[in-house]
């Protein structure tokens, strides 16, 4: 079993920046991926990011690309979303998921996800 926290949500400005981070625990060595995802009003569920942690290779979704970054702290067992220029379109409760699958490892398909965390609230105002 993997365990995921988030933190780091909050309220901001539009253009501005939030960090947000997700603690693994348990069986962090299992895992292989871990995206973010968020729910907006409008969007729903969406795919925001991932890193394949065997190797540190990133993948964003097009709406974010050149905006977040994502990072991994292996010390930690913790990864972090450093999110800039943020428009209010970027508001909502944003997850980390983790995957051990050992193909497919940062894929934007949710169901590939076994493990999630409880999410954490981002604001956006205009």
């Amino acid at each position: 079993q993997v365990q995921l926290a988030e933190s780091g949500g909050g309220s901001v400005q539009a253009g501005g920046s939030l960090r947000l981070s997700c603690q693994l625990s348990g069986r962090t060595r299992s895992v292989n991926g871990i995206s973010w995802f968020r729910h907006t009003p409008t969007r729903q569920r969406e795919w925001v990011a991932c890193i394949f942690t065997p190797d540190g290779s990133k993948y964003y979704a097009d709406s974010v690309k050149g905006r977040f970054t994502m990072s991994q702290d292996n010390a930690k067992n913790t990864v972090h979303l450093q999110m800039s220029s943020l428009t209010p379109e970027d508001a909502g409760t944003y997850y980390c998921a983790a995957t051990t699958r050992t193909s497919g490892s940062c894929g934007e398909w949710a169901p590939g996800y076994a493990y999630w965390g409880q999410g954490t609230q981002v604001t956006v105002a205009s």
